[in-house]
C-alpha cells in the first residue's frame, strides 16, 4: 500500500490538529485510506504524519495540490514540509 509521509513544523498543536480533522474528507476523497501522527520528543513542534493511500499517483496530485498547502497554512505550518512517498515492501505478521 503506498504511503506518503509529511514532515514538518507546526505552531500550535491544537490549531493544526483542527485543520487536519476537517481537511478528512478532502483528503478521503482524493484517496487517503487512513493516518497517524507521530510528534517528535524532543521537539513537539515537529510532526510526522503517515498517510495511507489507494494509489501512489493519486497520492503525488493531492501532494502538489494548492488545497494541501492552503490547508497546512490555516493550520500553522511554519516551515517548508518535507514530503516522502513511500511503497510498502514488508509488512511481517506477528
Amino acid at each position: 500500500m503506498p504511503c506518503l509521509l509529511i514532515r514538518h513544523h507546526i505552531g500550535d498543536f491544537n490549531r493544526w490538529k483542527a485543520v487536519f480533522d476537517d481537511h478528512w474528507t478532502t483528503r478521503r476523497a482524493n484517496g487517503a485510506l487512513g493516518s497517524r501522527i507521530f510528534r517528535n520528543t524532543i521537539d513537539p513542534s515537529e510532526l510526522l504524519i503517515l498517510l495511507e493511500w489507494d494509489d501512489l499517483e493519486r497520492a503525488r496530485l493531492f501532494a502538489d495540490s494548492d488545497d494541501l498547502y492552503e490547508a497546512m497554512n490555516r493550520g500553522g505550518v511554519t516551515d517548508q514540509p518535507d514530503i516522502w512517498f513511500l511503497a510498502d515492501v514488508d509488512r511481517p505478521s506477528i
